[in-house]
């Protein structure tokens, strides 16, 4: 049930978004609010957009946007209008907004999204699209959303955006994935150009456009696999990776959700980090990894593989834990045997919720500790191993991995 949380406040913010129409596009109620607006944000080009209106204060936008926000805040109670593009709920202002106002004290007159019109345009199904912004954010973010026969619909940086989507689909092994630009959408300038990555020229580009993508798998391609447990040759490393096999099962007890932070202790290659990410676009892992080229390998991956944003921290555990984020799950993959790190990871874990802790080892020492550990804090323990067929002459024969002990602890706090 949605509630006032200031009942004696009215709504005075109205977030209203504007389309290539402009003015002539906005339904008669949007028009008011506008119109009886003391004070008015928004970008240079909508605010040019309006006419004028008598003791109507306007301002454009700052950079960064967010130092707007005390200032729309401090006029609360007087009507305040802030322009926004299309929706401005969908990688628009007004998601921002409601962080600050409540939702009883706003309005909003959304306009259709520019990801509404790019598939009325296109004639693709809009629930069958991802649908993403790449504008103010690493481009290799894409990436874990390539694959034979997807569909995508970019919000652009500005007009080199559709060159750079072109170069990472031929570096990607998607040279065959058509590229279709919407500019100014809506408007009286709308102009669409398509064609094929591996083709693509178009320099000419507006700044503000939209960009397709219809994906088509090369001989190269190489998507990522949507579950853990993926391959060790997606990454790079150095013979410090775990199995894939056990690996599935460490991300299974780690158990994702959504919008979680993952401390991932001695990342080696990072694959359990970045798996993690992986599961959902929204979470957060924090690398710490003692050997710098390994820290660089971390980051390389990362980007490689689509999570740019993951952390890595050119550290060693317990030291390098201090004042870092607090983690709804921790796992140990190096550097168990550092005194009190068990201990001092199950006191940093989140309060309130089912908080997990998995730690592996491949040595008798690193057993030990966990079997310690288990004894003083409960958990489980069980032990993998791996046995892969290999060549052998003319046949192939079963190769052992060295097995591998798993520690795991969960505890509601």
């Amino acid at each position: 049930m949605c509630r006032d949380t200031d009942a004696s406040v009215q709504a005075w913010l109205s977030i209203v978004g504007l389309g290539e129409d402009g003015w002539p596009g906005l339904e008669p109620a949007a028009r008011a609010a506008v119109a009886r607006a003391a004070h008015v944000i928004g970008g240079r080009r909508h605010l040019a957009m309006l006419p004028p209106i008598a003791g109507q204060t306007r301002e454009t936008w700052p950079s960064p946007l967010l130092d707007a926000i005390d200032g729309i805040r401090a006029r609360r109670g007087t009507p305040v209008a802030v322009l926004a593009t299309g929706d401005p709920f969908w990688f628009g202002v007004g998601a921002t907004l409601a962080r600050s106002v409540a939702p009883s004290e706003m309005r909003a007159f959304p306009r259709p999204s520019a990801f509404s019109l790019a598939a009325a345009r296109l004639g693709w199904a809009l629930q069958d699209v991802y649908c993403l912004s790449v504008h103010g954010r690493d481009l290799a973010a894409i990436r874990p959303y390539l694959d034979n026969g997807t569909r995508l619909i970019l919000l652009s940086w500005d007009g080199r955006t559709p060159a750079a989507v072109a170069r990472l689909l031929r570096e990607t092994g998607f040279e065959p994935s058509r590229l279709t630009v919407l500019e100014h959408l809506g408007g009286a300038g709308a102009r669409c150009l398509s064609d094929r990555a591996a083709d693509w020229a178009h320099a000419d580009i507006a700044a503000l456009n939209v960009v397709a993508v219809d994906c088509v798998a090369g001989a190269r391609a190489q998507p990522i696999p949507r579950v853990a447990g993926r391959p060790e040759a997606l990454f790079e490393h150095d013979g410090q990776i775990s199995k894939a096999e056990v690996r599935a099962v460490v991300l299974a007890l780690l158990a994702p959700g959504r919008g979680e932070t993952l401390w991932d202790i001695g990342a080696g290659s990072g694959a359990v980090g970045i798996e993690w990410m992986l599961a959902d676009p929204a979470n957060r892992t924090i690398a710490l990894e003692a050997r710098a080229e390994r820290a660089e390998r971390v980051r390389r991956n990362a980007e490689r593989l689509g999570v740019p944003a993951l952390e890595c921290i050119h550290g060693s555990a317990p030291q390098a834990l201090a004042g870092l984020p607090t983690p709804d799950a921790i796992f140990i993959g190096g550097g168990l045997t550092h005194a009190g790190l068990v201990e001092r990871c199950l006191a940093s874990l989140a309060a309130g919720q089912q908080a997990r802790l998995v730690a592996t080892s491949v040595t008798v020492e690193g057993d030990a500790v966990l079997a310690a550990a288990m004894q003083r804090h409960g958990g489980t323990l069980r032990r993998i191993g791996i046995e892969r067929a290999e060549p052998l002459g003319r046949f192939h024969g079963w190769a052992p991995a060295r097995p591998v002990t798993i520690g795991c602890w969960t505890r509601a706090r």
